[in-house]
């Protein structure tokens, strides 16, 4: 980053988008508690095949937004990091700094848009 105050920003942000992915998180962990608990107390043969494929669905559904808010947390931790050993906003493929505006959408980013765009094409 170019200054003190852009890291500080960027900094704020990351820090407020952690706060709201882990409170989405431990929402998310407490509903899948409260069903399945609620799913153990019902009898097995009281279930219809479409109640518990869709109960199978959410759960799944459940399961992938888990992972998705750790795998945001985990790149939120790491932005943190960078910007503790001053690497924050240098893109780890080419070494360049990552625009501004790309970091004010994806405070966590990597990569800058075309070292992305590289990546996205495979």
């Amino acid at each position: 980053m170019s200054t003190v105050t852009d890291t500080e920003r960027f900094r704020q942000l990351l820090v407020e988008e952690r706060g709201r992915v882990q409170a989405a998180l431990e929402h998310l962990q407490s509903e899948s508690r409260g069903s399945l608990e609620a799913e153990s107390d019902e009898i097995p043969s009281d279930n219809h095949l479409a109640d518990t494929a869709m109960d199978t669905v959410d759960r799944e559904i459940d399961d992938s937004l888990e992972g998705n808010a750790e795998d945001i947390l985990s790149a939120i931790d790491a932005a943190l990091e960078r910007i503790e050993d001053g690497t924050y906003g240098t893109c780890l493929r080419c070494g360049k700094p990552i625009s501004e505006d790309r970091l004010e959408a994806l405070p966590w980013a990597t990569l800058d848009i075309d070292c992305k765009r590289l990546e996205e094409r495979g």
